[in-house]
């Protein structure tokens, strides 16, 4: 797989940890390409990564604790692969049926994992973001400290990124509102003592270089035709093209003021040009910050 070799060969280090990075890679690029699924959640499971990452940091929490659940929230939605698009693309409120399709991707999520020789790594996050301290969220209606610290962390870093991000129902509200949603659902939806820590965060200014962007120093684009979102990876440069998933719409990567910019040509993809392309560099990285910790 000239995918995983890439990686691997940027990555270095001895053959027993490079095998165990070729495995995390493995999970990261999967989550990646259930990700692409979805052309309005371009980036999300690298926002919950960085915000996941920062809060256990400043929780406190040992290295090997922040670096499991920061590959935690990069795998949270692996069971997003078993929802229909319909649903996932629907501008409309979802009806009770559709909402319980929803509520099934964290055990399917689980159920991916589970034969993998890191699932352990990951089983908290994907199993349990959606539960709450209150008993109330889903699967299995977990309450307080049943909740394993790694799901409340990357449960609300989910939710703020899921709030202050645009959907094809509604735009992406500003961070002072998501954080003021978070504040009034302490003790019920979010856990007290790591949603203070997130407020602060929030307030200090210090997750306004995650928000909205899809990788350190990279903002979202927009599609100006239908709205999804457009991710440039680190690799990309001027003279490239990207692509809107729904509407297939071809724009050109230009140099801006300081920034990448991007511009509608009038052109359409091909079907070639539309399958999902991993940022290879944005993986490698993510690897690298977490195995040193998780996996000598």
């Amino acid at each position: 797989m000239s995918l995983l070799k890439d990686i691997s060969r940027m990555l270095g280090g001895t053959d027993g940890l490079r095998h165990q990075e070729d495995l995390l890679t493995t999970l990261l690029v999967m989550a990646w390409m259930v990700e692409a699924r979805d052309p309005y959640t371009g980036g999300h499971l690298w926002r919950v990564s960085r915000f996941s990452r920062l809060l256990a940091t400043e929780a406190g929490l040992p290295d090997t604790d922040v670096a499991r659940i920061a590959v935690g929230g990069f795998l949270h939605d692996l069971g997003k692969i078993s929802i229909p698009d319909h649903i996932l693309g629907k501008k409309d409120r979802l009806t009770d049926d559709e909402y319980a399709v929803i509520k099934t991707h964290p055990d399917v999520g689980w159920r991916m994992l589970a034969s993998h020789p890191l699932a352990a790594l990951a089983e908290a996050a994907v199993r349990a973001h959606h539960e709450t301290p209150d008993g109330g969220g889903y699967p299995r209606g977990l309450a307080g400290e049943a909740v394993p610290i790694d799901a409340r962390i990357v449960g609300i870093c989910d939710a703020f990124d899921a709030m202050t991000s645009t959907r094809p129902y509604r735009r992406g509200m500003p961070i002072e509102k998501a954080l003021a949603i978070i504040e009034e659902n302490f003790d019920r939806q979010f856990d007290r003592g790591f949603g203070l820590r997130f407020v602060a965060l929030g307030r200090a200014g210090r997750l306004d270089h995650i928000v909205g962007h899809s990788d350190d120093g990279i903002p979202l684009h927009e599609c100006v035709m239908c709205g999804p979102t457009l991710v440039l990876r680190r690799d990309q440069k001027a003279g490239d093209s990207v692509y809107c998933p729904a509407c297939t719409g071809e724009y050109a990567v230009e140099s801006g003021d300081g920034a990448l910019v991007t511009s509608f040509t009038g052109r359409k993809a091909t079907p070639a040009q539309l399958e999902p392309e991993a940022d290879t560099l944005l993986i490698a990285c993510v690897v690298r910050e977490s195995a040193r910790a998780l996996l000598a």
